[in-house]
């Protein structure tokens, strides 16, 4: 019964806060959760839905090259321009602390309570967004900003 308020709270935080991913989530566990043989396939949404999801996401990353949008010469000027440097190491920083969290997480599973808080609170509160490629984007924005660089 503490799960279903929990899922609740969180489903309602995300209805006040208009986050339409946030909502998605919650009905989608929910449903999971209602469905019989939930200790089977909640375990392995958990275990595997990170994986999952950086899948669907580099599928989402990669849709401008196989749409022409981005081409070798747009790789090859990414090399050429200091802000291009500054995303591939934000990108490599942020693939870095992504496996470090992963394993942080399966460390110390309590962890988890307070990143799911934090995550729906940046989320819903600051209109931000839970994932990583993004992080690395801005991470980047903010240097490139801050140093008065650009890509071209």
């Amino acid at each position: 019964m503490e799960s279903w308020l929990f899922l609740l709270l969180v489903l309602a935080v995300a209805v006040f806060g208009k986050n339409t991913s946030l909502i998605i989530a919650s009905l989608v566990v929910m449903t999971f959760k209602a469905l019989p043989m939930t200790e089977k396939w909640l375990p392995v949404i958990q275990n595997k839905g990170i994986d999952w999801g950086v899948t669907i996401i580099s599928v989402a990353i990669l849709i401008p090259i196989a749409t022409g949008q981005i081409s070798f010469k747009d790789l090859v000027s990414v090399f050429r321009s200091p802000a291009g440097w500054i995303a591939i190491a934000c990108g490599v920083a942020v693939a870095l602390l992504s496996r470090y969290g992963v394993a942080q997480l399966a460390a110390s599973p309590q962890v988890t309570i307070a990143l799911v808080l934090g995550t729906i609170c940046g989320v819903v509160f600051l209109h931000g967004v839970a994932a990583g490629p993004v992080i690395a984007s801005g991470l980047t924005y903010c240097i490139v900003t801050l140093l008065g660089l650009s890509f071209k």
